[in-house]
């Protein structure tokens, strides 16, 4: 059997828009904190002979505070396709600043040893 590929298209209002390339179109559900919270649309793409459009509302339940993860997972094999990953609400802004005071440190570390090792090795 050929292996199932979901490719994504786009995420708007909401839904979940995709190409699933798959010789059967099994179906594919939307898992989120180990459980099923949408099942998947999947209807025949007249442009291509084994392609399947995939639509999925997500429900209100997956959108909260700091980071949701679904995962996209075939039916038939139960293999995860594509995930969807949110990000939200304060306590993400407070993750965000932390982690670019930490990379501006390094930052300003690695060019402090650049220069040194310049000037050490008389290249500038």
């Amino acid at each position: 059997m050929d292996p199932e590929t979901l490719t994504p298209v786009r995420l708007s209002g909401g839904r979940y828009e995709g190409l699933l390339t798959s010789a059967q179109g099994a179906g594919i559900e939307a898992v989120f904190e180990g459980r099923v919270v949408a099942v998947a649309s999947v209807s025949k793409d007249p442009q291509r002979q084994d392609g399947w459009r995939v639509a999925c509302d997500l429900p209100a339940e997956v959108i909260g505070q700091g980071v949701s993860v679904i995962s996209l997972r075939s039916v038939a094999s139960g293999e995860v396709l594509d995930r969807i990953t949110l990000m939200s609400g304060a306590p993400l802004d407070e993750d965000i600043r932390a982690e670019m005071a930490l990379l501006r440190d390094e930052l300003e570390m690695l060019k402090r040893a650049f220069r040194r090792h310049c000037a050490e090795t008389g290249d500038r």
